[in-house]
């Protein structure tokens, strides 16, 4: 491919999967007034939780009344600063991936407070041979313990589902082979596409563990996300033959739409290793990835001592990854969504998102870009930057950079 003189030849996005920078002015509307993923966690370590890296672009910055406790204000930031607020009607990683790469989803997806219904429970059993148990909203973890060791004494399977629109599938590696876990997944996905039911994810949630009392999720999840009902960003760059390379879940949410490489990940550190090991090769275009462990492993478990340990983590991780920028290259860290730790529940919350984005060719480094009114800005500014046509996109902030 011939080489353009775009501004940035590469393009980093990072997503802190759950990492919110407080409540959305509709959080209302999801019974998530007062959530502060951000804000909370710094307050919980009361003013230990150190974030240097994150600081220096601008993170407290970007609300600069409310800091969050122990990140300091900068009076010369090295990067670009904003947040963002969600117009997708969820407040689920398919929604805010979806909308960052210029997909707002607008028609609300199917969820199931009651559990899902006779029908779909009866074909999954059928299909599977096996009798489901639980089908109704639980928390991840507490699920395992409390249905485990029956999923594994009765060869059952473990359905539940939580306040977003998802099914999720559990089963011990011992009593079902991943393979066949993700055989049930795939088929439980053609049930669940509309038009009766349309639902955001399937999750293939295999564990492990002896009894209820040490039974863990493995890495060998699994996201059968709705295929996208629209033409993503990430088909446009990669339908000019630009690299999209996918690390984490990124490839499962777009159902690898677009995307020409994909990494899976075991948990953050390994993203991470991954995202430096990209690093290091020559290529134009776009590397997005997802960290999910401050989701899955403590957002969700309403533990803000461990996200805030799990953030410093990243944050060191995160300089040795900035040191080795090209001028030519474009960082931009967000998220897709709240869950804030200290909150009532164990569901998503409904937030805006941090905006942090760094080069060493900014041009305007220190500029608050401001409270962007769509996830979908993020997309239309690398669609920009690689010459793709915009016109029916949202707001590029390429030129403020």
């Amino acid at each position: 491919m011939e080489v353009k003189p775009y501004k940035f030849k590469r393009v980093f996005v990072i997503v802190l999967d759950s990492v919110g920078i407080g409540a959305a002015s509709d959080s209302f509307k999801y019974n998530d007034e007062g959530a502060d993923t951000l804000g909370h966690v710094g307050e919980f370590f009361d003013g230990n939780l150190k974030l240097p890296n994150l600081a220096q672009i601008g993170l407290s910055n970007i609300r600069p009344t409310a800091p969050i406790k122990g990140v300091q204000i900068q009076n010369n930031p090295i990067g670009c600063f904003g947040k963002m607020e969600e117009k997708s009607v969820g407040k689920d990683s398919m929604d805010g991936h979806w909308e960052m790469m210029g997909l707002p989803v607008l028609q609300e997806l199917s969820t199931f407070p009651n559990g899902f219904p006779d029908d779909i429970i009866k074909k999954i059993e059928k299909f599977s041979g096996r009798k489901v148990i639980v089908n109704r909203p639980y928390s991840g973890t507490q699920v395992l313990h409390d249905y485990g060791e029956e999923e594994l004494r009765e060869n059952s399977l473990i359905v539940y589902t939580s306040g977003d629109s998802v099914m999720q599938i559990a089963a011990h590696e011992d009593n079902l082979t991943i393979e066949e876990l993700y055989k049930i997944c795939t088929y439980a996905r053609t049930l669940l596409n509309g038009p009766k039911y349309t639902v955001g994810r399937v999750i293939a949630r295999p564990y492990v563990g002896s009894n209820k009392n040490n039974f863990v999720r493995t890495s060998n999840r699994h996201d059968f996300s709705l295929s996208p009902t629209g033409v993503t960003d990430l088909v446009k760059l990669h339908d000019q033959g630009l690299s999209v390379i996918a690390i984490g879940k990124i490839n499962d949410i777009f159902s690898g739409q677009g995307i020409s490489e994909a990494f899976h990940n075991e948990n953050n550190n390994d993203g991470m290793d991954h995202i430096d090991n990209v690093l290091q090769r020559d290529f134009t275009g776009l590397c997005f990835a997802n960290l999910v462990d401050f989701d899955v492993l403590y957002g969700h478990r309403r533990n803000p001592e461990g996200f805030g340990k799990l953030l410093i983590n990243f944050d060191h991780r995160l300089g040795g990854f900035m040191r080795q920028l090209h001028k030519s290259d474009l960082m931009i860290i967000t998220a897709d969504h709240g869950n804030d730790p200290t909150y009532k529940g164990t569901d998503h919350t409904r937030e805006n998102v941090p905006l942090l984005v760094y080069s060493p060719s900014l041009s305007h480094p220190g500029l608050n870009l401001g409270v962007r009114t769509t996830f979908s800005d993020l997309g239309t500014t690398i669609l920009d930057n690689f010459g793709i046509d915009i016109s029916n996109s949202g707001n590029s902030f390429l030129n403020e950079l």
